[in-house]
């Protein structure tokens, strides 16, 4: 993408009844997600940490490895960005910092939790949620710093809500936020269509975020068509990197037996032969665009990507 401009996320939702957003983790995901038709993409807290730090999701990720994956994926992609910013990697004067170098780095909706430490530790989640006032004052800083700009903010709880206590709380939760200012609100742990339709019933005409639909075998099969009619406007889904994972790992393993790579050669796989990943990127557009500048044309010699 060369001076491409980026739609934003607000005028995306304006002119779509619903957004499928993939998770991504860097430039090649995000690469792939836009060849792929989708029209929106969404940065994981959890798998950039597993791609950048060979990490899980431990709450180790830092603002400065965000805010550089985030440049480098805005400058190379015209999918407009929504960035998980974890809890903003601190108090209000961080989520105010962590907000405004987001969003000068391209990101088009922040996303922000109000969760202190990675909920995956069964047992242990109610401990970590922040009290309201605390997320709200964040909220407040957070759409301070989005002043401005073409950013939206989603506000995020990742309140249990296995009971109709826990429901009601992020019910709440959500209702405090959006007076707060959020653009957006997202209750992490819904499930079910039974869970969409009754939190459809309860903030009508608001922009709704589902996560991650049909995760695990152990979650009901959801479609993103379904929940659009009940006002999840933007929806998200992992699936790049385990596509990723296990597409690499065919692959090695096939070359540790083989000790060659011949088959990348003879089956080309979407047209593509040979080791190198560059027919999948606009290498003949940078080509044409140095030609504009130095007047000298060159051509890109290997294979072109088609997608049939």
């Amino acid at each position: 993408m060369i001076n491409k401009p980026i739609k934003s996320l607000k005028q995306l939702l304006s002119e779509e009844k619903g957004v499928l957003a993939p998770c991504v983790f860097d430039s090649a995901s995000a690469r792939v997600a836009e060849l792929s038709g989708f029209k929106a993409i969404c940065l994981s807290g959890a798998e950039l940490s597993m791609a950048m730090d060979g990490l899980p999701d431990l709450g180790i990720l830092s603002l400065p490895e965000l805010e550089w994956i985030v440049s480098r994926i805005t400058e190379n992609c015209s999918l407009p960005l929504i960035v998980d910013a974890e809890d903003g990697f601190g108090g209000v004067q961080n989520v105010f910092r962590t907000c405004k170098r987001l969003a000068r780095a391209g990101a088009k909706a922040i996303l922000l939790e109000d969760e202190t430490e990675p909920g995956f530790a069964k047992g242990v989640v109610e401990k970590n949620i922040m009290p309201r006032e605390e997320y709200y004052a964040k909220v407040k800083a957070a759409k301070k710093a989005l002043e401005g700009t073409d950013s939206m903010f989603i506000a995020r709880t990742n309140v249990p809500i296995d009971t109709p206590e826990g429901m009601q709380e992020a019910v709440e939760r959500c209702k405090g936020s959006l007076e707060a200012g959020a653009d957006m609100i997202l209750i992490n742990q819904l499930k079910t269509m039974e869970q969409a339709q009754y939190i459809s019933k309860q903030f009508p005409g608001v922009n709704k975020m589902f996560p991650d639909i049909n995760q695990s075998v152990k979650q009901p099969v959801i479609r993103a068509a379904d929940l659009y009619p009940l006002g999840f406007n933007l929806v998200t889904m992992h699936f790049m990197m385990k596509g990723a994972m296990v597409g690499m790992l065919n692959y090695s393993l096939r070359v540790a037996k083989e000790q060659d790579n011949l088959f990348c050669r003879d089956e080309r796989p979407y047209n593509v032969s040979g080791q190198s990943a560059q027919p999948f990127y606009p290498v003949q557009e940078w080509l044409d665009f140095e030609s504009e500048l130095t007047g000298v044309k060159r051509k890109f010699w290997g294979d072109q990507l088609k997608l049939d």
